[in-house]
């Protein structure tokens, strides 16, 4: 019988311990996905954080006014038609904001920060643009 090398045994143990991982990450996703219901019961409508109501917001925050609203006229993209969004703006100019898959959102001013929701994203970037003028996007995504 042949002896197997410290080499050998190392990359069965750690191919192990990935597949464990691996199965314990599906499956703690798979659970948290059916978390994700509203209230009412019924199903998602596919849209990314479709599940969270998105409420209206009129209010200052350190000095700068942010305005949330639901933009139900959709966005195209690349072709296709996304579901209604929310409208953010702070003073009156329009934040990007945009949807994760897993219901958190982003901004372009904190654009490797995720957020529970848009009125949080909003607040936070009223912190970071730290009086600054909030730069409108154009139609490519540069700044108008």
């Amino acid at each position: 019988m042949k002896k197997i090398t410290r080499r050998q045994a190392l990359s069965m143990s750690a191919g192990a311990a990935t597949a464990i991982g691996l199965t314990s990450a599906c499956s703690s996703s798979s659970s948290t996905e059916s978390a994700v219901v509203p209230a009412g019961g019924a199903a998602a409508s596919g849209a990314p954080g479709a599940a969270k109501a998105i409420t209206p917001v009129d209010e200052v925050f350190e000095g700068r006014r942010i305005q949330i609203s639901l933009d139900t006229s959709g966005h195209h993209s690349g072709g296709h038609h996304l579901p209604a969004m929310p409208s953010v703006r702070i003073d009156g100019v329009e934040l990007h904001l945009m949807p994760n898959a897993d219901g958190s959102w982003i901004t372009v001013v904190n654009h490797y920060e995720t957020f529970p929701d848009p009125i949080t994203a909003a607040r936070v970037a009223v912190r970071d643009l730290q009086g600054a003028i909030l730069v409108p996007l154009g139609a490519n995504g540069d700044p108008a």
